[in-house]
């Protein structure tokens, strides 16, 4: 396979503090011998397990590049057992522009692993971190949340696995993090996902959903925060205790827990996140907008649980998610 193009001008092996760019050549428009600077932060104190830390793999989530900055300029090399890496903004030019997927070639970084070393802007980093800085790794956390379209209740999640060791692990780094609901997920589709990569590794992979909105609350980062230093330290790369705080446990079984809109209007909420529904309740109403006299459709709920993500902007369009029903787990 070729090589990947990217180039650190970080030093994955030197102890200390480096604050440097993943270099990706970018010949366009506005610069013909280009680079595309991804930030990328290394301290590493001794021999220990490895934590890579990602934000920013939708451009439009803004808890996980917030925590992830401000650990990058906290942590120093005593603090560190191992090694942490952190990359704040995984797609840039998607962070750059607020948007979920990259402006450069309109691709979701979390639908194309493993990536391509001669592709596109978004393949070339999956590659690179399919090939280099997966491999380097031992705890794998990934920062999501609602992005402009969905809001969530705020939790960590982890997915179920074949491999039932691997599943507990992750659960326990899962519930280390400490957010106030803890999920277990079956995704609907997995494929070319960066959860699905790290976890084919046999890494411990945990994810967040925290908020939505495309924006951020003092709540959520605070979760972040707290959470992100409770994984280093469940990781035994920092010291300390971990700070325990109650949890909720919920599960995303499958295809019933979602619900998707089959036409395009204004979205009236009938059920707030977080609250109790029963099968068979009413979840939304879409208004049509383009006639008055028309009744409004009705979406219910398919199975019993709480409402653990919704549909955020007033408007939805054909085929988008309106709600998500997790169950709690007993």
């Amino acid at each position: 396979m070729k090589p990947n193009p990217i180039v650190a001008t970080v030093d994955f092996e030197a102890d200390g503090v480096q604050h440097g760019f993943l270099r990706l050549p970018w010949s366009r428009d506005e610069s013909a011998w280009g680079n595309l600077m991804i930030p990328i932060a290394v301290i590493k104190n001794g021999s220990g397990p490895t934590a890579l830390l990602s934000g920013g793999n939708h451009g439009d989530e803004y808890e996980g590049p917030i925590a992830l900055v401000d650990l990058a300029n906290r942590l120093s090399v005593g603090d560190v057992s191992g090694r942490v890496i952190i990359v704040p903004y995984m797609n840039y030019p998607a962070f750059q522009a607020a948007r979920r997927v990259s402006p450069v070639d309109g691709l979701n970084m979390n639908r194309i692993f493993p990536g391509r070393p001669d592709g596109t802007i978004t393949e070339k980093i999956a590659d690179y971190f399919q090939r280099t800085l997966l491999p380097m790794a031992d705890y794998v956390l990934d920062f999501h949340s609602g992005g402009r379209s969905l809001d969530f209740v705020p939790f960590a999640a982890c997915h179920v696995l074949s491999d039932k060791d691997q599943q507990t692990r992750s659960v326990a780094a899962r519930d280390a993090f400490g957010a106030p609901y803890a999920m277990t997920m079956l995704e609907i589709d997995a494929t070319g996902m960066y959860d699905t990569a790290a976890e084919e590794l046999g890494r411990v992979f945990v994810t967040t959903e925290i908020g939505g909105g495309g924006t951020a609350t003092a709540s959520t980062v605070g979760i972040a925060r707290r959470g992100v230093a409770n994984f280093l330290k469940h990781a035994g790369i920092l010291a300390g205790d971990i700070e325990r705080s109650p949890s909720i446990e919920l599960e995303m079984s499958g295809p019933d827990c979602f619900c998707f809109s089959q036409a395009r209007g204004l979205v009236e909420p009938v059920v707030d996140l977080g609250e109790t529904v029963r099968t068979g309740d009413l979840l939304v109403r879409i208004h049509l907008i383009d006639r008055l006299g028309a009744p409004p459709e009705e979406y219910r709920a398919r199975m019993g649980g709480i409402l653990a993500a919704r549909h955020f902007s007033g408007l939805a369009a054909t085929g988008d998610c309106l709600a998500v029903v997790a169950t709690r787990k007993t």
